[in-house]
């Protein structure tokens, strides 16, 4: 049976009690589900990693400023999308944002139906993200079970040494380099080096993202 897609929120974060009504009657209405809160250091206590979908942030508050609990967020490995809002034209403050990883910035008053279209790309984002997410893990688990010497073995492959050159530098012979090779193929569900290259190589970029 497959599994249940995990349901996707809109979280709105703003500290004008009638911006925050007003979003999530409306939200609501079209279809959205919504939580809402007017401290961000309350949204902070509540967040969980599970959390999907994407985050409605104001960009100027009191206790919190959106950009400093976008920091925050990015702090512990939030990958939810952010749309920030704001009544004031601010372009450095914008700039700084989406430099800082924003998915959108938009002013007060801003049109629902392109409210609505932000939101519906930032939840195809937010899947998109999670799915790599997903595959990350799992390439990470396959390589915990590559043993030490498999391991080194591998980082010769990654760099293109043939099989006779790798039992030479290690002082193996080529049969046992080929077993090496044969096994690691195995636990990383490679059918191909060049498969085997392309996928470590997303691998490691994704790693390094933030």
């Amino acid at each position: 049976m497959p599994m249940k897609p995990p349901q996707q929120n809109v979280y709105i974060i703003d500290d004008d009690e009638a911006v925050l009504d007003s979003l999530g009657t409306y939200l609501d209405a079209v279809g959205f589900i919504t939580k809402t809160w007017s401290d961000p250091r309350s949204f902070l206590d509540a967040y969980r990693h599970e959390w999907c979908g994407c985050l409605l942030l104001d960009i100027h508050m009191p206790t919190l400023s959106g950009l400093g609990l976008q920091q925050e967020l990015v702090a512990v490995g939030s990958t939810l999308p952010i749309i920030f809002m704001t009544g004031r034209g601010d372009v450095s403050t914008a700039v700084q944002a989406m430099k800082a990883g924003a998915f959108e910035f938009i002013e007060k008053p801003f049109a629902h139906e392109a409210l609505r279209e932000h939101i519906q790309r930032a939840f195809a984002v937010d899947v998109q993200r999670r799915e790599a997410l997903g595959q990350q893990q799992q390439i990470r688990e396959r390589l915990n079970t590559l043993t030490p010497r498999e391991s080194e073995v591998l980082d010769y492959v990654l760099n293109g040494k043939a099989t006779k050159v790798i039992a030479i530098e290690l002082s193996l012979s080529q049969r046992t380099v080929e077993i090496y090779r044969a096994n690691i193929m195995q636990k990383m569900q490679s059918k191909s080096v060049a498969q085997l290259v392309k996928m470590l190589s997303a691998f490691r970029g994704g790693s390094h993202a933030t």
